[in-house]
């Protein structure tokens, strides 16, 4: 739920707009700690005054979402969208408020006003056709925190939106990209906690909503990758994204969010229904204060992968990916090697995260 520009504390509204002015990612504001900003991948501190807890409280007390006062006491944590300015046009933060040691604290992360494009991004132009494309299964997006996933969904998303001739569901939290109205498309945006309940509950009822593509912020429990799954294999295109290193990783995660005693059967139904798992990284640009690049390790789940998943070998989906070039599949090394010949990355840093240090650049 957006919380507006009229209402928000004048300290923390300064803030804000010099996180904008710096193009910084992330904001943080911890007890005892200046104001930290995030600059293209790494921390810069702030010259202002150490925030106190009190002063911290003030701030984050003009952001809460009606209603929300009790449940962060509750729950220790919560997720919201802000907006300096008209919804539409202004600049939207996704906000995260939590307790530590009794304290609290935030960090906000600034969404750009416009979905930036593919091309903007680094993504392979007729990899992200291959996806938004598909008829039906089960898309990945993975990577850790701070890797883009969300904006390659949205990106995604927003490519078939301005296509026109699609019925698209989101369920998020919160909303962060808001999608443009335009003609020939619908697209509907539900905040989980706002909207709807939770995730499970936006995929149940957004299944009888007619929907041709549905984006689930992130798969976190069992519920939600079960209806992922069976959403999948029932005629729609499901885009969402997990929380792991590589692509080997979400096919691990994926089955173990289920007891095991039903992981062959969930392994049979993803080996089905699974179509991609594009695994992120945001690398340092060798070019001083430039945005980060990006890196991308691809697996496809053609028929070496598929069996892989059903037969429980997940540590030979590697050399599927090795092998699978033709079917457009991509090693995270390859494309490191690649940033590197194309004198966007230091070949230290392409070092620093290949898989395979020893072999790197040989």
């Amino acid at each position: 739920m957006n919380k507006g520009n009229d209402s928000i504390d004048l300290r923390l509204r300064t803030l804000l707009q010099t996180m904008i002015r710096n193009e910084s990612s992330d904001l943080h504001l911890v007890p005892g700690y200046p104001a930290v900003y995030r600059v293209h991948g790494r921390l810069a501190g702030s010259t202002g005054d150490v925030l106190e807890p009190e002063t911290i409280e003030e701030m984050i007390a003009t952001i809460l979402p009606p209603g929300s006062a009790d449940r962060i006491h509750e729950s220790r944590n919560l997720d919201c969208s802000v907006a300096l300015g008209d919804s539409d046009e202004g600049q939207r933060f996704r906000a995260n408020i939590f307790f530590a040691q009794g304290q609290l604290c935030a960090c906000f992360r600034h969404i750009p006003p416009r979905i930036p494009t593919l091309d903007w991004m680094g993504f392979p132009p007729g990899l992200a056709q291959r996806i938004a494309h598909l008829t039906n299964g089960l898309v990945v997006i993975t990577g850790v925190t701070g890797s883009g996933k969300s904006t390659t969904l949205a990106a995604l998303v927003e490519m078939l939106n301005t296509e026109g001739g699609y019925r698209i569901i989101t369920v998020e939290e919160p909303i962060e990209y808001v999608f443009s109205r335009t003609h020939g498309s619908v697209v509907t945006q539900r905040e989980v906690g706002a909207d709807v309940e939770s995730f499970p509950d936006g995929l149940k009822y957004g299944l009888r909503q007619d929907p041709d593509v549905v984006l689930v912020g992130e798969i976190r429990d069992r519920e939600t990758a079960q209806m992922a799954l069976s959403a999948a294999e029932t005629g729609h295109l499901i885009l969402t994204t997990l929380h792991t290193q590589d692509a080997k990783g979400a096919i691990t995660r994926l089955t173990d969010l289920f007891p095991p005693e039903i992981q062959d059967d969930v392994r049979t139904q993803l080996a089905l229904s699974l179509r991609f798992v594009i695994a992120q990284h945001l690398l340092p640009s060798a070019k001083p204060n430039a945005k980060r690049e990006l890196a991308l390790e691809v697996l496809v789940a053609n028929h070496a992968v598929r069996s892989a998943i059903r037969t429980g070998k997940i540590q030979s989906i590697e050399s599927a990916i090795q092998t699978g070039k033709k079917d457009g599949m991509t090693s995270l090394d390859e494309s490191l090697q690649q940033l590197v010949s194309q004198g966007r990355i230091a070949p230290e840093t392409g070092l620093r995260f290949a898989k395979d240090p020893q072999g790197f650049g040989a």
